[in-house]
């Protein structure tokens, strides 16, 4: 290897790490915050806006799948502004709902228009890129002994969720106890 691509590869990780991390968050949080917000579909009203929002053309799909994203911006770079005045966790806060609030929006809004956004040879073109560039983030992240650490973590808080039997013990340990805890 090159001097001048170990150098490039050196200089990107951090960029690559970043991207994973906002690429986990979108992947962890999509499917939920997309079920989320169809639950909420099901209301009367919003039934309605749904079905008129999957029934507009590609270029109109586009249009309202972009609106929440610049709608967002302002509200970001207010909590930036914040945070640089010295509020800083309530700047953080406000990025934090505006990502957990976009993502929910618009998984919802990219479950309802994607077959017409697909039917636009560019956005085509960049989501089959996008895909890629996630794959590769994946294939990276699976590689890194951090990751797999966590994972592997992560697998074991899921086995112990599943058992039911070792959480209702411990409840049931705790509320035969909880008279002498409140005394």
């Amino acid at each position: 290897m090159t001097a001048t691509r170990r150098l490039r590869r050196w200089l990107s990780a951090p960029l690559v790490w970043l991207a994973a991390l906002v690429i986990a968050f979108e992947e962890l949080a999509w499917d939920e915050l997309s079920s989320l917000m169809g639950w909420l579909g099901r209301l009367p009203v919003l039934r309605e806006l749904e079905q008129w929002i999957a029934s507009r053309s590609p270029k109109i799909s586009l249009l309202l799948y972009l609106v929440p994203m610049l709608a967002l911006l302002p509200v970001k770079l207010l909590a930036v502004f914040a945070i640089t005045q010295g509020y800083a966790i309530f700047g953080l806060l406000v990025i934090l709902l505006a990502k957990l609030g976009g993502t929910a929006i618009l998984a919802r809004l990219f479950t309802l228009t994607q077959p017409q956004l697909m039917q636009l040879p560019l956005f085509a073109l960049w989501y089959a890129r996008f895909l890629r560039f996630k794959a590769y983030i994946n294939e990276r992240l699976a590689e890194s002994p951090t990751w797999q650490a966590a994972h592997r973590g992560i697998q074991q808080v899921r086995a112990m969720l599943r058992r039911p039997s070792r959480w209702r013990r411990r409840g049931k340990w705790l509320s035969r106890r909880w008279p002498v805890l409140r005394k």
